[in-house]
């Protein structure tokens, strides 16, 4: 399938008018762009402005509520719950990471709870928003049912992915954006759109088989076996269970049921990098931790060790310069 070069600013206009369209505004959507235009950026164009047309789509149909009013209860001197009014998650959770941030700042550790939240897109955008403010983060968030337990034949958790940021003092900071499945629902839905295979141990089909043709994907595997599975259920109980949202199977698909709110819970724990150690000594035994890594020596077919991240941050410096590469149909969406 063909590609067209886009660049990032381009690409984001794109995506805001598309979603001003339908009555979301200038600040949500430009947040909202910012999120998907970031993943791209990342190379992890399954999370990218791919979805904006899912969006629009559920906002147009009543499953998101363009004009939601948050709400934040104070939960203690370090902790808060936010309630996001069933509005779009990724300018929710922007705005749930700043609290916790500042949180963190004045006490020293932060905890933030979101409720009533819809799909907020790649963690690491949460997780690079508090490294910027040299603060460490954990960020959870559940999804629709549609991995198998371990030694299970039906889906039961999400893809549930986990990030964890942590700041440096001269270096970009490490960054681990992890599903708790073998890959995110979106690298299948991505393989669709191109029309390409897919490894056998991303995903099976309604009989539990593992399968290469994408199309007739129906669970993912969770990663590392029961490992991935121990971890699903950690970002479960952290998101739904203890914010008294939904969990498991009865959480609202994000692909069906468009006129239903999903009722999505995150939670985000931030902590100040000077908590326990002065901050510089952190930040700066961070970059020590990049540097040793670096110097360990290749195995065969490798050029150099690389931190959690890395990867995906030398994909950005590469678009940022020469543009994002966005599948045709994607882009002949946008600027329909």
């Amino acid at each position: 399938m063909s590609e067209v070069i886009v660049q990032p600013d381009r690409l984001r206009e794109l995506v805001v008018d598309k979603l001003k369209s339908v009555d979301l505004s200038e600040e949500q959507a430009s947040t909202v762009a910012d999120v998907l235009v970031h993943a791209d950026l990342r190379g992890v164009h399954s999370h990218g402005v791919l979805r904006t047309e899912h969006y629009v789509k559920r906002i147009s149909e009543g499953g998101i509520n363009p004009n939601n009013v948050t709400n934040v209860e104070n939960k203690g001197k370090s902790g808060a719950l936010f309630n996001g009014d069933d509005g779009m998650g990724h300018a929710i959770t922007k705005e749930a990471m700043d609290h916790s941030i500042t949180l963190s700042k004045e006490n020293g550790i932060g905890i933030v709870g979101v409720m009533n939240s819809s799909h907020c897109g790649a963690l690491s955008y949460f997780a690079e928003q508090a490294a910027k403010e040299d603060t460490v983060s954990m960020v959870v968030t559940q999804t629709d049912s549609a991995v198998v337990p371990f030694g299970g034949a039906d889906s039961y958790f999400g893809t549930n992915p986990i990030a964890f940021g942590f700041p440096a003092k001269n270096k970009r900071p490490i960054i681990l954006d992890m599903a708790t499945s073998n890959v995110a629902f979106g690298k299948v839905l991505h393989a669709r759109e191109k029309e390409q295979t897919i490894p056998d141990n991303w995903g099976v089909d309604k009989d539990g088989n593992p399968v290469t043709d994408p199309s007739v994907v129906k669970s993912l595997l969770p990663v590392g076996g029961p490992k991935g599975y121990g971890l699903a259920l950690v970002v479960d109980v952290l998101s739904g269970i203890l914010t008294g949202s939904s969990f498991g199977p009865s959480i609202v698909s994000m692909y069906g049921d468009y006129e239903e709110y999903r009722k999505l819970s995150h939670t985000i724990i931030t902590i100040d990098a000077g908590l326990f150690i002065d901050k510089d000594e952190f930040l700066t035994n961070v970059d020590k931790m990049i540097d040793e890594l670096h110097n360990v020596s290749p195995a065969d077919g490798f050029d150099q060790v690389l931190v959690p991240g890395e990867p995906e941050q030398l994909k950005q410096e590469d678009y940022e310069k020469n543009g994002i590469p966005i599948s045709q149909s994607v882009y002949d969406y946008l600027i329909s």
